[in-house]
This record gives structure tokens, C-alpha cells and sequence, in this order.
């Protein structure tokens, strides 16, 4: 039910609603329907959700990756180092079945697969890295190896 049918195409507008009132841009999917001839659908997919956003901080202890991937198992994500230092964070987020009785008014939450690679430093410990999942928030902490630090002898002076 949209006041102004013509002027925003296919758009489902209801000027009761507030969370339907988007802010219309003209140019909202111009870059993409001209490309997306050209990009095969698993790939439009997995861009929905391959920007997965990861969290890294260095502390006194390891390195610490958080990465927030709501209604997520952990079955359904992968962590894995690989040859030359490297971690990857991957996994994917089905979409949901449609049911042909349905009518979705809007679909935001993003599907598909998505990865990430972090070259480690040398100072990881990399047979000791543990990964834990709680409330949806991946943690993975990578132990670094304690640095020896010269040790300093006083020498006393004379004189």
C-alpha cells in the first residue's frame, strides 16, 4: 500500500510502518543489476555474508580474534590453520526454506558463506590455539610464545 507507487517501482512501502520508510535512492542498485549478469548466483550469495566482521587484539598473553556470527553452530563454522602461519575463520549461514504460502514484506539477514584469513606472527604458538562459541560470538586465542629478554647483571663500580 504505498502512496506513491509509480515513482518507487517494485519498493513495498507503508507510510504506516515505520521500518519501511527507507530513504529512496535512485541509484540503489544500479552497479548491481548491471554486473549481476555477469556474477553466477553462488557468488551474489556469498557476498551477502563474506564480510563476516572479526575483531583482532594483541594482548601481554596471545593474539585474540572475536568474531560476531549470530544463529550460527558451531557445527556449522570451520577454524583451521593453514601452512604458513595462516588462520581461517569460515562457515556458512543456510538460507531460509520458503514455504510457497508465504509473502516476505523484507529480507535483510544476509546468507551464505563466508571467510577469513589471518596471517599469524611469528611470536604464535600455533599447536596451541583453542576456539570457543558462546551466544554467537566465535573467540579464538592464539597463545605467543614468552620473549626472553636479555638478562641485566648490575656491575658495580669502583673507584
Amino acid at each position: 500500500m504505498s502512496l506513491i507507487p509509480s515513482l518507487l517501482g517494485d519498493r513495498r512501502t507503508d507510510v504506516f510502518d515505520p521500518f519501511s520508510l527507507d530513504v529512496w535512492d535512485p541509484f540503489d542498485g544500479l552497479v548491481s543489476s548491471a554486473l549481476a549478469n555477469n556474477v553466477p548466483s553462488s557468488a551474489r550469495e556469498t557476498t551477502a555474508f563474506a564480510n563476516a566482521r572479526i575483531d583482532w587484539k594483541e594482548t601481554p598473553e596471545g593474539h585474540v580474534f572475536k568474531a560476531d556470527l549470530p544463529g550460527l553452530k558451531k557445527e556449522e563454522v570451520k577454524v583451521e590453520v593453514e601452512e604458513g602461519r595462516v588462520l581461517q575463520i569460515s562457515g556458512e549461514r543456510s538460507r531460509e526454506q520458503e514455504d510457497k504460502n508465504d509473502k516476505w514484506h523484507r529480507i535483510e539477514r544476509s546468507s551464505g558463506k563466508f571467510l577469513r584469513r589471518f596471517r599469524l606472527p611469528e611470536n604464535a604458538k600455533m599447536d596451541q590455539i583453542k576456539a570457543s562459541m558462546e551466544n554467537g560470538v566465535l573467540t579464538v586465542t592464539v597463545p605467543k610464545v614468552e620473549e626472553k629478554r636479555p638478562e641485566v647483571k648490575a656491575i658495580e663500580i669502583s673507584g
